[in-house]
């Protein structure tokens, strides 16, 4: 009999047993995983990983340390899914088996669960954001957990301007990047739209707690998403992360009103690029690196409308890195931090064969993780801004 967590019950994972079989092991994927480029494991690699998955789903194998281990070492950056010839979907297997693990015990414990249920308590995380900042102005918070200069002071609330789209501001982007907020709505004001930013029930998209194998606190903040932003206008998102896991609420939730919802999330450059026109550039600002968060290429593929948007101010720079993985992965690099680390030396050597310009990037998990490495990173919506 196979043993689940510490009572040795037989549970299959949570998973579709045609999708977790739809994998023909042909090994086109292993290319475009960060965790397989950096050790080499087939192990750490997608074929690897669903191997593991079908051992236990299917053939009774007992749930151990190691796959834990596998499992936990994936970033979910789902650079697979686009090279993948037979259309797994390697995310949806990664979440259902985090679930089922959640479930058992065997990841995401007590002191990580009640981190993440502070995201949706958005002046509990203003407040708890503010005293990380000052205790790293003290030196008390060990750099070892990969955070960003936390701001002290975050400025006023983005004030709404009119109801032709809403402006999805969620949580850490909220807390630690609320210039890029109200950089946003000059940005589609510039373009003849107005926003409206909604009220507290849209304080976390519940992106991470996906990741983390917490599904059923990801629907509840989905519910409140959704009530949160009613009416048909589109709703704008400037964080690759929130908009991929927004996109998706038809599959989390399964409803219909949840896949009208998702149907009209945008990424801000996304919603800003047919307009590009309108746009009133005053001057360019020379050449910018575009570096794809993995949730905006893979995921959403929404990384062209970047290219569009940034075209109208700067010299676009490619990097030669065919959209790798930076390592950041939501709160990867603070849970995964030395393969994080090993990742983010290949995206920043690409970056520093691209020239020393400045990065573009539209997550904040990607761009605070490469910023710890030295890149100048900025939102394109901040620089489209620098340029009006």
């Amino acid at each position: 009999m196979r043993r689940y967590g510490y009572l040795g019950s037989i549970v299959k994972l949570h998973l579709d047993d045609n999708a977790l079989g739809s994998c023909v092991s042909c090994g086109l994927c292993l290319p475009y995983c960060p965790t397989f480029r950096v050790t080499g494991e087939e192990a750490l690699s997608p074929r690897g990983r669903i191997a593991a998955m079908r051992a236990v789903h299917f053939e009774d194998a007992e749930i151990t340390d190691d796959f834990v281990n596998f499992m936990e070492t994936c970033v979910q950056c789902r650079g697979c899914e686009p090279a993948c010839p037979s259309g797994v979907p390697f995310g949806q297997l990664m979440e259902g088996t985090r679930d089922t693990l959640v479930g058992e015990k065997r990841m995401t414990p007590w002191w990580q669960r009640l981190g993440y249920r502070a995201l949706g308590h958005h002046r509990l995380l203003l407040v708890g954001s503010t005293l990380l900042a000052v205790g790293q102005r003290l030196r008390l918070v060990p750099k070892r957990m990969g955070l960003p200069a936390l701001p002290l002071r975050r400025g006023a609330a983005t004030p709404s301007t009119g109801d032709d789209a809403w402006l999805f501001t969620g949580c850490v982007m909220d807390a630690w990047q609320r210039q890029t907020h109200r950089n946003t709505a000059k940005v589609l004001a510039a373009v003849g739209v107005t926003s409206r930013v909604p009220g507290a029930g849209a304080a976390c998209c519940g992106a991470l707690h996906i990741h983390a194998g917490l599904t059923e606190d990801a629907k509840g903040l989905a519910e409140r998403v959704i009530r949160s932003m009613p009416g048909e206008t589109p709703i704008v998102v400037n964080s690759a992360g929130c908009g991929a896991a927004m996109k998706d609420y038809g599959h989390l939730l399964g409803s219909d009103e949840a896949k009208a919802f998702s149907a009209r999330v945008r990424d801000a450059s996304e919603f800003v690029a047919p307009l590009i026109d309108r746009l009133p550039v005053r001057r360019r600002l020379g050449p910018v690196t575009v570096q794809d968060p993995c949730h905006l290429r893979h995921v959403q593929r929404a990384h062209l409308p970047v290219r569009t948007v940034l075209a109208a101010v700067a010299d676009v720079v490619e990097l030669d890195d065919e959209g790798l993985c930076c390592g950041a992965g939501g709160a990867y690099s603070s849970l995964q931090p030395e393969l994080a680390g090993q990742i983010r030396e290949r995206k920043v050597a690409a970056i520093e064969r691209a020239g020393p310009q400045v990065v573009a990037s539209a997550n904040p998990g990607c761009a605070y993780h490469l910023a710890a490495a030295g890149v100048k990173v900025k939102h394109p919506m901040d620089l489209v801004v620098e340029a009006l």
